[in-house]
């Protein structure tokens, strides 16, 4: 018992010891549903702007379109490419060699939330259906731990996040679709939303908020509850493609890049957050490219829908920019990712491995 406990003792040194090496002190993920690498790496389509997908062309082409690639994704996303490309890392340019995948076969949400949140592909984790998941996710997983216990929050436009997050076994403050945030310490801003996000139209359908409400509530919570692990999933992207609605689709992304630009601007005025915060921003699957059509879709039976991209930005990832190494990382590789940059190693439950962090991020 005495080497037991000996041991536990220097386990606890160990991870101790990491995080002091460690600059970041909190994390913010988000996710935007099934956006593709390629207006990520090379802004608007021409091909999607002069098809039957689009029904503004003279507007998206003033709007979005430049001659060249690194022109138009600054059109885009000008976050990334003027915040995160000079100061953090891009990954999945295939242009270039860099890949970045999902390692589970199926290519759509569910499974691509657990690979992203418990570090594996669960064969298992087949069904968009709110199942719960068996798997424990790194969300819980740091909400356990000391210093982060009732600092970890969630927030999704999509409902099904309570049964991937698995609420009933993790005990995560989880607020998806049009749920109320129900806190009576809750400021009069979060009453508010409560109270309007029931008056905004239903245009996603019952089970899909409004990104901007999601981002709302959000940032809300970040000013008064001060989170240390915050998730924040968007979902327009993803539906705004499956209908076939090109200019919503890219206006969507140009609308959430802008609500991660007014975040990190923020996160550098706050004394908790300045310096000490990594932000990681990446898809739960890809979409098809060829033919045409095929960018609607996604799953198994569309070629290229496993082709995912990452982006991250904080203290302790070297600001390399675009990575360009002929090298192929993949989703399940994120959950290690940020336990290793909150100075933690994390392992689940018997019966799987976690994949090892990217240490290009990390800088270890």
């Amino acid at each position: 018992m005495k080497k037991l406990g000996m041991f536990i003792l220097a386990v606890g040194m160990v991870l101790q010891l990491n995080a002091q090496n460690t600059k970041t002190q909190n994390i913010i993920i988000v996710t935007l549903d099934g956006f593709r690498w390629e207006e990520l790496y090379h802004g608007a389509d021409s091909a999607l702007i002069n098809s039957k997908f689009n029904s503004d062309k003279e507007g998206i082409t003033k709007k979005f379109w430049a001659p060249t690639a690194q022109e138009r994704r600054k059109l885009l996303l000008p976050f990334f490419w003027n915040v995160i490309a000079e100061k953090g890392q891009l990954y999945g340019d295939r242009d270039l060699g860099n890949k970045d995948e999902v390692a589970n076969p199926y290519h759509f949400s569910y499974p691509g939330y657990n690979e992203i949140l418990t570090g594996f592909p669960d064969v298992r984790m087949n069904t968009n259906d709110p199942i719960p998941n068996p798997n424990i996710n790194i969300l819980e997983y740091l909400n356990k731990q000391k210093g982060f216990e009732n600092k970890v929050a969630v927030f999704t436009s999509w409902q099904i996040f309570p049964a991937i997050l698995n609420v009933k076994r993790s005990g995560l403050p989880v607020n998806s679709g049009y749920t109320n945030f129900d806190d009576p310490k809750a400021s009069e801003r979060l009453k508010y939303l409560n109270e309007i996000q029931h008056k905004v139209p239903e245009m996603l359908g019952p089970d899909e908020r409004l990104d901007f409400l999601t981002y709302e509530f959000s940032k809300e919570y970040i000013k008064q509850y001060k989170p240390r692990v915050l998730y924040m999933g968007f979902d327009e992207t993803d539906d705004l493609a499956h209908d076939g609605n090109y200019k919503f689709y890219l206006q969507s992304a140009n609308k959430e890049d802008g609500f991660l630009g007014e975040l990190w601007q923020y996160l550098q005025t706050d004394p908790q957050y300045k310096d000490k915060t990594t932000l990681i921003i990446t898809c739960d699957h890809g979409r098809g490219d060829v033919p045409l059509e095929n960018w609607r879709d996604h799953g198994t039976s569309t070629p290229h829908s496993e082709q995912t991209w990452f982006a991250v930005i904080g203290p302790d990832t070297p600001p390399t920019g675009v990575i360009k190494t002929p090298t192929t990382t993949y989703h399940k590789q994120l959950a290690q990712t940020i336990a290793q940059l909150l100075g933690f190693d994390f392992k689940a439950a018997a019966g799987h491995e976690v994949g090892d962090a990217v240490t290009s991020v990390t800088g270890k």
